[in-house]
């Protein structure tokens, strides 16, 4: 099944659902690679049996939860926008979207949704030539053990509409940046992986184009 909606400026993102893939990411990256399909575009599936996750690690696909991957153009992103930092502005905005539903999901950084100390959903990022492909993985459903499912009841179909329609609206990194700088307290409980190093985020900070500060170190996350 294939739903259409505008974006701004009279461009048009493709919606594609599919019953089963093994991976949003995997199959729409082919796509894009092949010229079988072209941005702006969004590959979206409840069922998923090969997910990718960070650090090269799997995405477990409970049935039923959402997953999707879309392509924009280089061109299509904000002027100001770090690519280092393209995850956590995609993820920031779904938090936004979610959040004004009645969530209480958060950023960790810097791409992990979470509900209270636990894991909901995550993101992905890769460049293709001049494509930028994301895919996301969000338990709406269900969760395996030591992981959250979001603390809403949504529609998929009208989640994905009101994200993409914001997204298009091509909000300033700058305008995310200031909100996210609030709440990113609320990561230095936790660590992030960077590499093989386990980095804790207690005595972090953040630096303009969302790196983050250790210790005078600058670090980029490469998801």
């Amino acid at each position: 099944m294939r739903l259409r909606i505008s974006e701004a400026k009279g461009s048009v993102l493709e919606i594609c659902w599919f019953d089963l893939l093994d991976s949003t990411q995997k199959r729409l990256v082919e796509d894009i690679k092949s010229k079988r399909v072209q941005p702006p575009v969004a590959y979206c599936t409840t069922k998923q049996e090969a997910g990718i996750g960070s650090r090269g690690n799997s995405w477990i696909g409970q049935e039923g939860n959402l997953f999707f991957s879309f392509a924009l153009s280089m061109r299509d992103l904000p002027k100001d926008l770090p690519l280092q930092s393209a995850a956590l502005y995609f993820m920031f905005l779904l938090k936004e979207v979610l959040a004004k539903k009645g969530s209480k999901i958060w950023l960790k950084w810097p791409n992990d949704l979470y509900i209270d100390h636990k894991k909901c959903g995550g993101c992905i990022t890769q460049k293709v030539s001049e494509t930028l492909v994301c895919g996301i993985g969000l338990n709406t459903h269900e969760a395996p053990q030591n992981f959250a499912v979001l603390d809403i009841a949504i529609d998929h179909q009208e989640l994905l509409e009101e994200y993409f329609a914001l997204l298009s609206s091509k909000i300033q990194w700058k305008q995310i940046f200031s909100k996210y700088k609030i709440e990113f307290h609320k990561s230095k409980a936790f660590t992030t992986h960077i590499g093989n190093r386990v980095v804790g985020l207690e005595e972090a900070s953040l630096a303009e184009d969302g790196a983050l500060i250790v210790r005078g170190e600058r670090i980029y996350t490469p998801r």
